[in-house]
C-alpha cells in the first residue's frame, strides 16, 4: 500500500501520532521506561541503531519484543558467545541434494536484530555485524546480500560483569546512533511491574504501524528543516568535545583525552529532527538537540585519568558542554 500524505506537516503529525499510539501498546507490556522507549523509537525513525547498557532482568529483550510486535517487524536475538562464528549471524552456504550450493540466511536477516551481550563475541564476528550496521549487507563466499528494510540493530550490554569481554571498536561503538542507559526501576513501577508479571493474564499488544510505512518516515525526518543556529549549535557541540579544538573548553581540555567525531554533528542533527517530529513540531529548536545530546555523546569521547581521579562521568561532563 502506497503511503501519501498532502504536505510534510500532516506527515509530521501522522507521526507524531504514530508515537503516541506505539508508545501506549508498549506501555502495556514495559513499565517506566517510556523515555527509553522513545530513544529507541528515535533511532529507529533516524535509522540509525541503538546500544542499550544495564544490568540483567530489566526487560531489554522484551522490550525489543515487543517494539517488534508493535511496529509489525520481523525479529530475531542473537546471544553473544565467545564462540559465535561470523557465520553463526549472516548465515552461510551449504551444499543442497541437487549438489549445489544454497545460501542459508542468518539471524541478521531481519527488521530488528537484538544483539544480546555484544561485548562478549570477538573481533572478527564484531566486525561482520559492523559490515551489517553500516552498510545494510553482508557478504560471504564473496557474495554480497542486502538486508531487509527498514534495518535495526539494538544491541544489550551488562556494565558490570567484564570478565571474557572484549571491548568494542571505537569505530562500532561510533555506528550506534544513541547509547541509553538502562537503571533500575522506582518503588512504584517495580510494584507495578511484579504485580503485572505474576498472573496468568497477558496483555495484547496492537500492531500500529507496519516496515512501509516507517521507511517514509525515516525519510521525512531527513526533509524537515532546521535554522542554520540549530545546526551550527550541534555542530557546535560536538566541537566542544575536541580538546584543543577551536571551541574547546577548559573543561574539555583538562578531562578528555579524544572528542566526537563528525558522525556525532550528523546524529546529533538527525536525532533533534526525530525528537521535534515525536514532539509534533515541525523543525527542530536546540532544546531538541539538548534532549538527544546525552545518549549521542556518552559513547564517542574518551575520559583521560583526571576525570577519573575526580569520579567525573561523560554524563556530567557533556551536560556542562550543553
Amino acid at each position: 500500500m502506497a503511503i501519501s500524505f498532502t504536505s510534510d506537516k500532516e506527515a509530521v503529525d501522522a507521526l507524531a501520532q504514530r508515537y503516541q499510539q506505539s508508545l501506549k501498546e508498549v506501555q502495556q507490556v514495559i513499565i517506566g521506561q517510556d523515555d527509553i522507549v522513545k530513544s529507541v523509537l528515535i533511532a529507529i525513525f533516524s535509522n540509525g541503531h541503538c546500544l542499550l547498557v544495564g544490568v540483567p532482568g530489566l526487560a531489554k529483550t522484551l522490550l525489543v519484543q515487543t517494539m517488534g510486535r508493535v511496529l509489525d517487524l520481523s525479529f530475531s536475538r542473537v546471544q553473544f558467545t565467545p564462540d559465535l562464528m561470523p557465520g553463526d549471524i549472516t548465515g552461510s552456504e551449504i551444499l543442497d541434494d541437487q549438489k549445489q550450493f544454497r545460501f542459508i540466511q542468518g539471524p541478521l536477516f531481519s527488521n530488528i536484530v537484538l544483539a544480546d551481550e555484544i561485548n562478549r563475541t570477538p573481533p572478527k564476528t564484531q566486525s561482520a555485524l559492523l559490515e551489517a550496521m553500516q552498510e545494510r549487507q553482508v557478504t560471504v563466499a564473496g557474495k554480497r546480500y542486502e538486508l531487509p528494510k527498514p534495518f535495526f540493530v539494538l544491541a544489550t550490554q551488562n556494565p558490570i560483569e567484564q570478565e571474557g569481554t572484549y571491548p568494542l571498536p571505537e569505530a562500532q561503538l561510533d555506528r550506534f546512533m544513541l547509547n541509553v542507559w538502562l537503571d533500575y526501576p522506582s518503588f512504584e513501577d517495580e510494584l507495578r511491574v511484579v504485580k503485572q508479571t505474576t498472573t496468568d493474564k497477558q496483555p495484547v499488544v496492537n500492531k500500529v504501524i507496519g516496515a512501509e510505512e516507517i521507511l517514509y518516515f525515516q525519510q521525512l525526518v531527513r526533509r524537515m528543516p532546521i535554522a542554520d543556529n540549530v545546526l551550527e549549535y550541534a555542530v557546535k557541540l560536538a566541537n566542544k568535545t575536541r580538546p584543543n579544538s577551536q571551541y574547546a573548553t577548559a573543561d574539555t581540555n583538562k578531562y578528555l583525552s579524544w572528542g566526537a567525531g563528525p558522525r556525532a554533528s550528523q546524529y546529533l542533527t538527525v536525532g533533534a529532527k526525530c525528537h521535534a517530529a515525536l514532539s509534533n513540531k515541525y523543525s527542530p529548536d536546540i532544546e531538541d538537540v539538548q534532549a538527544v545530546a546525552v545518549n549521542v555523546l556518552r559513547h564517542r569521547i574518551v575520559m583521560n585519568y583526571k576525570a577519573e581521579a575526580e569520579g567525573l562521568k561523560a554524563d556530567d561532563l557533556i551536560k556542562k558542554l550543553m
